[in-house]
C-alpha cells in the first residue's frame, strides 16, 4: 500500500473531525438548553437539624425516662406466665405418645 495515500485519508479524516467538534462547541458555547439545577441554588447550603446538642440530651433524657416508666408500669400490671402442672404435662405426653402409636401402626398395615 502507499503511505502516502494513507496519510492523505488520515489527514482528510482529522479536517472532518475537527469540523464536527467545531460545530459542537459553537452549538454548545451559544447557551443551549441547561440540564441540570439553576445556577442559583448551587451555592444555597441546606440547614439540617433544628436542634442542638443541649436540647437533644434534654431529649433523650426524657425519652428515657417516658420509656422507662412504661417498663415499670408493665411490669407491675403484667400477670406471671402461665405454667403447666407436673400431671397436665405428663397426660399431655400420654396423649401424644398414643397419637404416635396409633400411626405407627396404620402405617405398618399399609405397607
Amino acid at each position: 500500500m502507499d503511505t502516502n495515500k494513507i496519510l492523505a485519508e488520515l489527514r482528510a479524516e482529522r479536517g472532518r473531525l475537527d469540523q464536527a467538534i467545531s460545530a459542537i462547541e459553537a452549538v454548545s458555547s451559544t447557551g443551549g438548553r441547561r440540564v441540570g439545577r439553576p445556577p442559583g441554588t448551587a451555592q444555597k447550603r441546606r440547614k439540617r437539624g433544628g436542634m442542638g446538642a443541649a436540647a437533644r440530651r434534654k431529649l433523650s433524657r426524657l425519652l428515657k425516662q417516658r420509656w422507662a416508666e412504661g417498663k415499670m408500669k408493665r411490669g407491675k400490671a403484667s400477670k406471671p406466665p402461665r405454667r403447666m402442672s407436673r400431671a397436665a404435662r405428663k397426660k399431655i405426653a400420654a396423649a401424644q405418645r398414643a397419637r404416635w402409636a396409633k400411626q405407627k401402626a396404620q402405617q405398618k398395615s399399609a405397607v
